[in-house]
């Protein structure tokens, strides 16, 4: 036989294998290993998921047998073994692989022991809930891109239409060819508020994001040692991140015998084989590698694991525990490779990287489906204006119908008529006689009215990128609140490692929000002490239209709790919040916490450490006060936590911290207080959803301006009076007082006589070193011993708190605020200006005083806020002593 030379194609070798080689890796690294940035799958799990959707195993249907699935995705979409296929379906299914399993198996589906799962003709399978509404909803409203199978017999999908960031979810990993991946998985609900802080802050940094996503959330639950190699996972893509498992030492009792110590180990790191950690131990006891130990038993049933190890009774049960660490896979290490396809292309990605590219698949997936939505409605409306003008025109139509000769003359006629396109005048030719009722008819207008209000809600979404943003955080939010769970595993920070908040020094901060919510945090050495009555300085450089509204003095290694008046609370590290300096305008906190445009911050608190002996007292607008332990807001989530409930129309204002032997001082505008106790006598501790009780009585012109707390130390010996007595002796003093309409040089000093506290009341004052900060809004204040405030019962009409200079100026009441002897105060106006002074510079004065001026103001300006600069160490022992 012979050949023709024309059929022989001279070719280099080296650049065959080359080429050849390169489109193989391409293949395996797009095709089979690597999982896409947007749905987190790779081929083989998303065309599992796609199959069981097309054949309607819902997770309400029954169970069909997995090899009817298997059968199903390798006739039509995966060109590969039937084995890939299983061992992809079976690890969807395992509670111990998968953090949210996204099929439901029923049958043998393997252990954690490592027991593989039976075989496919006798296990079952159909889709869990998480899968069917956060993975598959809408992929039949053109959401995403369609393409040809291995034989260009079906479609399947390019990608779902996922709803959560999956990939970031239940993790992934898989080898390529010179590459690899290996992400862990996370906790759903963590996941959500990472994606919801990214979509109102895009500048949000990765180590920012760790504040919504600590570290990963491992199915088999186990510790996590150090933030360290989170950090440099989430920061640059890769990162070890050790794992331990959890164990206990207990003392194990014996009917025969006496007691022994044993450890007990209940969680095991991600991805242990708990039947090869006991070979391994056992296998290192009998070779002399590990002693101590007696005896090892695997109690494990379904209500959870428990390896119990018994030691030896002249063992060290920690120096044992240490050497299991050390020696067996009871502590590993997890190489976090965060590798995924973008666009087709296999890229490292930060934490950010991660929830951008998803956040943008989203936001694409929610303008197809508007998009179809839009084009669905159009056509419905098209034949809808069809039919109403059929309906206008009832007996001209029947008339031509029953005159024409066939359909496709009647059909012409129509169109011709009476302007109608082929769709609708289809669609009068098709109707039904029924539908010619005057109830038809009606319904035909009503949904013609229904789909004009339809169609411009659709467009105005596809015309604002806000509205589509809208959409994915209160579809994340509502997998999150169906789906979410508790976090397995738990972060300890490793010994010796260096926090981030060692790298920053817990230095004195000013933190400053306007009314048009921009905030900033300046050092509080950035302003001097200066003398009462001076001017101050500039504070904030803001716009005409915006003033100061909250004015808080803390620590830099403080957490913040934002409370904004609909009764939910915001939290934030207070070194995380920028700086600025005495120019600057700030930035938006709708960057930094997720704040309806709706919502208005009403109160700021700083905490050091949340504790189970403080609590947080909580006043509302209309008077309602309420207690609840600090430690109920330790954690709470990015979108913020409930923190009271709200009759309607009301808004929580004020909130401080305090101990259950405090007291509460309240005050109004127009100068009234009451004192009372924060016992469980007056005001008992409620959960987080309570509503609270009546505070104070105060006349329908009047309102609540301030509140603070006094220490139970200083007010132990101080009497108690009850409601009735103080309204006596307060209407005695309010008729005393004279309705001034212009107060004049003489005036002002026989109320300065009136003013002057007795020597007992100033002795004990400089003992106790407590006084009643009074501050008016038009730069007045004084000193007034704390002993003049006689405690009440709650709900009373209070005590008068200060007299004012002049009625026709307008002065009202700013601020009420306990303060010690060697105090240090700041104020700030609504227009920026601050001044720092000494509360000793203030001059003592009783109730019925006026004060003495504190601040020079500009005319047409406040005082806004006051605010105590916090002590440093040494003046906290001095205070203490």
């Amino acid at each position: 036989m012979t050949y023709s030379s024309e059929r022989i194609i001279p070719t280099d070798l080296r650049h065959e294998m080359q080429q050849s080689y390169l489109e193989y890796a391409m293949s395996v690294i797009v095709g089979r290993a690597l999982p896409d940035a947007r749905d987190g799958l790779k081929p083989v799990h998303r065309r599992i998921l796609y199959a069981m959707h097309e054949l309607g195993l819902s997770p309400d249907r029954p169970f069909r047998k997995c090899a009817r699935v298997v059968g199903e995705v390798l006739g039509k979409y995966h060109p590969h073994g039937d084995t890939a296929v299983y061992d992809a379906l079976v690890r969807m299914a395992q509670d111990f692989s998968m953090r949210s399993p996204l099929i439901n198996g029923h049958g043998n589906f393997g252990s954690i022991d490592n027991d593989p799962p039976a075989a496919m003709r006798y296990t079952e399978c159909r889709l869990q809930t998480l899968a069917s509404d956060a993975m598959l909803r809408d992929i039949d409203s053109e959401t995403v891109d369609f393409a040809d199978n291995f034989d260009g017999s079906q479609q399947e999908p390019v990608v779902l239409p996922a709803r959560i960031p999956q990939l970031l979810l239940n993790g992934s990993s898989g080898i390529a060819v010179g590459m690899a991946t290996n992400i862990p998985p996370h906790n759903l609900s963590e996941l959500v508020d990472g994606l919801v802080a990214v979509i109102h802050n895009p500048e949000i940094t990765n180590q920012q994001l760790m504040q919504h996503i600590p570290g990963p959330d491992f199915p088999t639950g186990g510790l996590i040692l150090g933030v360290g190699g989170i950090r440099d996972a989430y920061t640059t893509g890769r990162g070890s991140i050790t794992m331990r498992g959890v164990a206990t030492i207990e003392t194990v009792e014996h009917r025969n015998r006496p007691d022994r110590e044993a450890i007990i180990i209940t969680e095991l790191p991600y991805q242990t084989n708990k039947a090869a950690l006991i070979e391994k131990i056992a296998e290192m006891v009998n070779e002399k590698r590990l002693e101590g130990i007696a005896d090892i038993r695997d109690e494990s049933d379904r209500d959870g694991m428990r390896i119990v190890i018994e030691l030896k009774r002249d063992a060290y049960p920690r120096v044992v525990l240490n050497n299991l660490y050390k020696q067996t896979p009871l502590q590993s290490n997890f190489g976090a490779n965060m590798l995924a396809l973008v666009n087709a292309e296999p890229q490292t990605l930060t934490i950010k990287d991660f929830l951008t590219v998803f956040l943008d698949f989203r936001v694409v997936t929610i303008t197809r489906r508007t998009e179809h939505e839009l084009r669905k409605a159009e056509e419905r409306d098209h034949l809808l204006q069809g039919l109403l003008i059929a309906l206008a025109n009832l007996d001209a139509i029947i008339r031509l119908i029953r005159h024409a000769a066939d359909t496709a003359t009647a059909k012409q006629e129509l169109i011709t008529d009476y302007g109608l396109s082929e769709q609708q005048a289809d669609a009068i030719l098709q109707m039904q006689l029924r539908r010619l009722t005057a109830l038809e008819a009606e319904k035909i207008r009503k949904e013609h009215e229904d789909l004009q209000e339809q169609i411009a809600d659709l467009r105005d979404i596809l015309a604002r990128r806000e509205r589509i943003l809208q959409i994915i955080e209160s579809e994340a939010l509502e997998i999150k609140t169906k789906f979410a769970t508790p976090r397995r595993t738990e972060i300890q920070h490793a010994e010796g490692e260096i926090d981030e908040t060692d790298l920053i020094a817990n230095e004195k901060a000013l933190i400053l929000l306007t009314e048009q919510g921009y905030i900033k945090r300046m050092p509080v050495s950035t302003f001097e002490a200066q003398n009462r009555g001076t001017r101050g300085k500039a504070g904030n450089k803001m716009k005409e239209d915006d003033g100061v509204e909250h004015f808080l003095t803390c620590c830099d290694h403080d957490t913040v709790l934002f409370f904004s008046d609909r009764g939910v609370v915001y939290s934030i590290s207070a070194y995380q919040i920028p700086t600025g300096s005495r120019t600057a305008r700030g930035t938006a906190i709708v960057q930094m916490l997720p704040i309806p445009v709706t919502e208005k911050i009403t109160s700021m608190v700083a905490v050091s450490q949340f504790s189970e002996d403080e609590y947080l007292i909580m006043l509302t607008k209309a008077g309602f006060i309420k207690k609840t332990v600090l430690s109920a807001f330790s954690n709470i989530r990015a979108n913020g936590l409930i923190a009271i409930s709200l009759e309607e129309g009301d808004q929580l204002r004020w909130v401080r911290l305090a101990r259950a032997e405090d007291s509460i001082i309240i005050g109004t505008r127009k100068g009234m207080a009451i004192h009372f106790k924060a016992d469980g006598a007056q005001l008992r501790p409620t959960g987080r959803t309570a509503r609270g009780v009546k505070s104070m009585k105060f006349a329908k012109d009047d309102e609540l301006i301030s509140m603070d707390i006094l220490p139970g130390s200083l007010i132990a010996n101080l009497a108690q009076t009850s409601n009735e007595e103080a309204e006596i002796e307060d209407d005695e003093e309010i008729d005393a007082v004279v309705e001034e309409t212009e107060t004049n040089a003489l005036e002002i000093e026989a109320i300065g006589e009136e003013s002057e506290i007795t020597e007992q009341e100033a002795d004990l004052n400089t003992q106790q070193g407590l006084w009643i900060l009074v501050i008016t809004t038009g730069g007045y204040g004084k000193r007034v011993p704390f002993s003049q405030f006689r405690l009440q019962n709650r709900a009373g009409k209070g005590v008068i708190a200060t007299k004012f200079k002049s009625r026709r100026s307008g002065d009202q009441l700013a601020a009420l605020r306990v303060v010690n002897e060697g105090d240090e105060l700041m104020m700030v106006t609504s227009r920026g200006i601050i001044i720092r002074q000494a509360v000793n510079a203030i001059s003592p004065q009783s109730r019925s005083g006026t004060g003495v001026r504190v601040q020079r103001l500009d005319e047409d300006d406040a005082i806004a806020a006051v605010a105590l600069v916090p002590p440093s160490n040494g003046e906290e022992e001095e205070v203490a002593e």
